[in-house]
């Protein structure tokens, strides 16, 4: 017998006023996957997230978390979901283990099994060191690790992860990143929303992109990359070199944009067949475009969504469009698994 989705939502919509920050999107997560939500902050990655772990209610469309409808059903939903925002939900002036102890009490654990619970996941989470310390003391990287904890009290079968390493130094997200590849090998299932595209390529089994609260495209990371050719020719241009007349030449050759990227000063170039770049080179030559270095490699997904977009993440960033911040009034605050507030200060 096939095993039901983790996720199955069809035709997904909410609305704040005129906007519809999510905007009819289909979306399927398998058993055992991580699988990534990529877009820009403002696409409606969160918003979209919100709606599935019952946190906001379903305007439009249906979903269900491994068969149970989210909308007729959501404290069943909320038994098999575990969720880590954003932002840490602890309590600052608590330790590490009087965090863990209080969240498993909640949840239904008795006292000495809720301790106990919290020595393992400190443990797992390296944060044995650290049981002691109020939160207050604790790095940014440190909070992280143990909002996840917390989100594990009762081992779900699907764990959300809104933008897990926000925030956190190279070191700390690729702690992070293990502890997510961890967490699947152990049976999980992680739907997991990033504005990283590097994030999303390292981890994701499959990823959707979202752009303006809709579904531009899904795929494996390398499936999406083929989308913008086999190869990339990627070229640094010389200083004082002409930029518009090394787009014309790449045009005239290949009948493909180059795409510009202002942040490294390159200019990526699609390629179908690798050994293009030969005539590409020999063209700029003729045309006197001196040229600093060159490579061929495989695509990156920043190719990929600015190809499917026709912007880069950051400018869609800095538009904020779509994803309106924090929680609306009246709507329950993210939390753990099986649990539909926060716990109050």
């Amino acid at each position: 017998m096939t095993a039901l989705p983790a996720v199955q939502a069809s035709g997904l919509v909410k609305r704040f006023g005129d906007l519809r920050a999510v905007d009819q999107i289909d979306l399927e997560v398998r058993h055992g996957e991580i699988f990534g939500v990529l877009g820009p902050n403002g696409a409606g990655k969160t918003t979209m997230l919100k709606m599935l772990a019952t946190l906001l209610t379903i305007d439009g469309g249906r979903a269900e978390i491994f068969g149970v409808d989210v909308a007729a059903e959501p404290h069943r939903v909320r038994q098999l979901i575990g969720v880590t925002g954003q932002y840490a939900s602890v309590d600052e002036d608590l330790s590490a283990t009087e965090n863990l102890w209080l969240f498993g009490r909640l949840q239904g654990l008795r006292s000495a099994d809720a301790r106990s619970t919290a020595r393992r996941l400190l443990a797992q989470f390296g944060l044995e060191e650290a049981a002691d310390r109020r939160i207050s003391e604790f790095s940014g990287g440190m909070r992280r690790r143990l909002d996840l904890a917390a989100s594990l009290i009762t081992r779900p079968p699907l764990i959300f992860l809104d933008e897990p390493t926000t925030g956190l130094d190279p070191r700390t997200r690729g702690q992070m990143w293990d502890t997510i590849r961890e967490l699947v090998s152990d049976g999980c299932t992680v739907l997991l929303t990033t504005q990283y595209l590097d994030e999303a390529d390292q981890l994701a089994d499959r990823v959707c992109v979202i752009d303006h609260g809709r579904k531009v495209a899904e795929g494996t990371p390398d499936a999406l990359k083929t989308q913008v050719g086999d190869s990339t020719l990627q070229l640094e241009l010389a200083t004082g070199a002409d930029a518009a007349l090394a787009r014309a030449v790449v045009l005239r050759v290949l009948g493909e944009e180059a795409v510009s990227t202002p942040e490294s000063g390159r200019l990526n170039v699609p390629l179908d067949i690798a050994d293009r770049a030969a005539d590409v080179l020999i063209a700029l030559r003729e045309a006197n475009v001196a040229i600093a270095s060159v490579s061929v490699a495989k695509p990156s997904l920043d190719e990929v969504f600015l190809a499917l977009t026709g912007h880069g993440a950051e400018d869609a960033a800095d538009a904020g469009s779509g994803d309106p911040a924090g929680i609306v009034p009246g709507q329950d605050t993210p939390s753990r698994a099986g649990i539909s507030t926060e716990v109050a200060r």
